[in-house]
């Protein structure tokens, strides 16, 4: 798993040693809760490993489509957005790597993500607030930071990162309300233990999942505001856009910032109100602080 490969986005050493990481204890975790599952529902094993095998691949597949869905995002074509495609196009061109799918989210909440399993099925979106605020170097800077996590591969990292705990609610659902515990299974005394045993091991995979994606969310982040800064030249424009968004995203309704806080992972920027932005331990995102400093420790060093 290399880092921007065949791109000219800067590699990231710390990046790749982070999703390598992430990824194989994801797959320790994937196949010893499926190994308990097997164990403990013993009658029902193969409906478990159809439904964590169709998850996975549904997810991993199609999880483009599925975020896209989600978010309210809809593919846009050059007539439609001439300025934003004309934007991704340089950058692209730039970055020497294939341009993705262009898409807009009609909402006041300016922000932006980018989703797909690999740089030739990826999406890049933007939303109509974020257009109507930001000048066009800010909005380059955007996307030139949501088109290094499509060239860095960490998107699809994160998919299947995230994909672990959506599995362990969802296997813990089944099993206590689907009938996996009732019925014929009701008379095994290892029904009783299974009763037990499977929320409490979904809830360890579950807090696990959210450690390791939080731990690389932040970090993939910065790796990012730096990929972009260094690929367009110009940190100031992303340091003034983070600024913006950051500043006018607590403007936004609370029931609005609600809707897209559980996809936080894959904005540019939380979907958070200043207070929970600064109370937030497990934020998905470092701080402004944090991302502002490293930009002036960029454009100080390009200065030179």
């Amino acid at each position: 798993m290399s880092s921007a490969r065949h791109t000219r986005f800067a590699p990231d050493r710390g990046l790749t040693g982070r999703m390598v990481a992430t990824m194989f204890v994801i797959g320790l975790l994937y196949v010893g809760f499926t190994g308990v599952l097997i164990v403990l529902l013993r009658g029902a094993w193969p409906l478990v490993v159809l439904i964590s095998g169709g998850l996975f691949v549904a997810q991993f597949w199609f999880s483009d489509r599925i975020t896209q869905r989600a978010m309210g995002a809809r593919e846009v074509t050059p007539e439609e957005y001439p300025q934003l495609h004309g934007a991704v196009d340089r950058l692209c061109a730039l970055a020497d790597m294939p341009k993705p799918r262009v898409a807009v989210t009609d909402t006041d909440m300016p922000n932006a993500f980018a989703t797909g399993r690999n740089p030739q099925n990826a999406v890049v979106c933007v939303t109509t607030g974020l257009m109507r605020r930001l000048e066009p170097e800010e909005l380059e800077g955007v996307l030139a930071h949501e088109l290094s996590h499509v060239a860095h591969r960490d998107v699809a990292v994160m998919t299947v990162a995230g994909f672990l705990g959506v599995l362990a609610g969802v296997i813990t659902r089944i099993a206590l309300y689907g009938g996996f515990l009732n019925g014929r299974g009701s008379r095994d005394g290892n029904a009783a233990v299974a009763m037990i045993v499977v929320p409490l091991v979904s809830m360890v995979v579950y807090a696990a999942s959210f450690l390791l994606t939080r731990m690389l969310s932040r970090y993939r982040e910065l790796a990012a505001d730096r990929a972009a800064a260094q690929l367009t030249g110009r940190p100031s424009a992303l340091a003034s856009a983070l600024t913006k968004v950051t500043g006018q995203i607590s403007a936004i309704p609370t029931e609005d910032l609600r809707r897209a806080q559980p996809y936080n992972a894959f904005y540019f920027a939380p979907a958070l109100s200043a207070r929970e932005t600064a109370s937030q331990l497990m934020s998905t995102h470092p701080s402004l602080e944090q991302r502002l400093a490293q930009l002036g420790r960029i454009s100080a060093e390009l200065g030179r």
